[in-house]
């Protein structure tokens, strides 16, 4: 089984799964079920599968939705609101860039001066 990269829109997520037989998807935030889903046949062996996003699964933080089928791992849902996030990944890359730009004009001042 395979699954083609999803996206959120309007509030559901969306995504092409291959597969010979519509799968049983189930979607898990947090140890709780998301009900809702829908799987719908597209083409020979591929299946749209829809995941609603809820209210209750926003909220401050980055937050994560399992999306599988059969105990595999379909796809991960990432949402992130709220206030920046001090230990965000992002966050935390956006910072290392910035500090090897300034370690790096600071190695090339360095150099020209000598």
């Amino acid at each position: 089984m395979k699954c083609e990269a999803g996206r959120i829109s309007g509030g559901v997520w969306e995504a092409v799964v291959t597969a010979s037989e519509p799968p049983a998807v189930e979607a898990l935030h947090g140890g709780r079920a998301i009900d809702g889903i829908t799987v719908s046949p597209q083409a020979a062996g591929q299946h749209v599968v829809r995941v609603p996003i809820p209210a209750w699964a926003l909220n401050e933080g980055v937050q994560t939705i399992l999306v599988q089928a059969g105990g595999e791992r379909l796809a991960v849902i990432t949402l992130v609101a709220g206030e920046p996030l001090d230990d965000d990944i992002r966050a935390e890359l956006s910072l290392l860039r910035a500090e090897l730009d300034l370690l790096k004009r600071a190695f090339q001042r360095h150099v020209r001066e000598e």
